[in-house]
């Protein structure tokens, strides 16, 4: 059997960006705070377009479910 779930959680993605985006940062004092936010909303705004492909409008996703063959996919948006 195929099923299809859609989950809405606008907090989880941008978070989820968010920690994507800060992660690989240096967790020393070579950028100011200013700096270190700046950079990180840009990589989060990248890693927000190069994901519109699977999240509709920054919150939706929509997983599908094969229960015969054992998998899940997230769909395209």
């Amino acid at each position: 059997m195929k099923l299809k779930i859609q989950l809405q959680d606008p907090d989880g993605v941008y978070d989820s960006l968010t920690e994507a985006a800060e992660s690989g940062l240096p967790d020393d004092d070579s950028l100011s705070q200013d700096e270190r936010e700046a950079l990180t909303e840009s990589r989060r705004q990248k890693l927000e377009q190069q994901c519109k492909l699977w999240i509709k409008h920054g919150e939706f996703v929509v997983i599908e479910i094969d229960t015969e063959a054992g998998t899940a996919t997230v769909c395209k948006a």
